[in-house]
């Protein structure tokens, strides 16, 4: 068994592409298959991967009808044969040592899930967050999973986006990327950390996001539909946490808090028909939260 799969969904990326699988390529740590699933692409990106598949045998294509992402990410998960799951976007790019640090700190730790920082690319400029450097505030960098899942609703530790992380592949046994809107990461990842034992974070970067215009999370859309997809799967997730009886009252809690710092911004001030609906929303967790007391 090659120890961890490396799964990425491809999709008119060719401008980035060959930074991000050369990135790959040169990591220190070759005990790796890279699973890539072209989902459609118009450009030159299938070709890209081509020509990486024939050079070295852990790159492995499928290519797929344009499905959206969490499609091309459940053919990820069909492939995948590793004992750990790394989750790369096709426009990002890793530091040579990503996976070594991932794996190593896997191995002293027993960690189901293992974290990194990353870094953010954008107009030409790389910045960096403070988020890595609250991993070190746990004791032994040891993610409480209350707070891991709880990170979904301000993101104050960068937690909540499939790259940057190690997985433990039987964590992903029944799992199925839900399809319902371009959030993927917000919308699924919780689950994976509602069944870990041990979460840990590495305080430093390795990873590197882009922030491209045409990226599927920067594109432009209605700010209520923002609101519809992000309320899908906060939702979501607390119905999971009902059906876990994990933590309900604290998870309440935030996103009432979320609720009402999104009612509090100025284009939602600006927006009757957003304010309305998230007074509804509130009120329908209100009642939730009273049923459940």
């Amino acid at each position: 068994m090659v120890a961890v799969s490396i799964c990425m969904p491809v999709y008119n990326v060719g401008r980035y592409l060959n930074q991000c699988l050369e990135s790959i390529s040169q990591q220190t740590f070759r005990d790796f298959e890279v699973i890539m699933v072209d989902n459609g692409s118009t450009d030159n990106s299938f070709e890209i991967c081509q020509a990486y598949t024939s050079e070295d045998n852990r790159f492995k294509l499928y290519r797929q009808e344009k499905e959206g992402v969490a499609a091309a990410r459940n053919t990820c998960l069909k492939y995948m044969k590793g004992e750990y799951v790394a989750w790369i976007d096709s426009d990002d790019w890793v530091d040579r040592d990503y996976l070594e640090k991932l794996v190593k700190t896997q191995k002293e730790t027993n960690a189901d899930i293992v974290c990194i920082g990353n870094k953010t690319y954008m107009n030409n400029q790389i910045y960096l967050g403070s988020h890595q450097n609250k991993y070190a505030t746990y004791p032994k960098c040891e993610i409480p999973k209350k707070d891991a899942i709880g990170d979904v609703f301000f993101g104050m530790l960068s937690l909540i986006s499939l790259w940057g992380c190690l997985i433990r592949k039987s964590l992903y046994r029944g799992f199925i990327f839900s399809e319902d809107n371009r959030y993927d990461d917000q919308g699924n990842k919780f689950k994976l950390y509602l069944q870990a034992n041990k979460i840990i974070g590495i305080p430093e970067v390795a990873y590197t996001y882009r922030v491209r215009e045409k990226s599927i999370t920067q594109s432009n859309t209605k700010l209520m539909k923002f609101l519809e997809e992000q309320t899908t799967n906060l939702e979501k997730l607390i119905y999971y946490v009902e059906i876990a009886n994990y933590e309900t009252s604290y998870f309440y809690h935030r996103y009432l808090d979320w609720l009402n710092k999104k009612l509090a911004e100025e284009t939602v001030k600006n927006d009757i028909e957003c304010q309305n609906y998230l007074k509804r929303r509130l009120r329908l967790l209100e009642i939730r939260m009273d049923s459940n007391c």
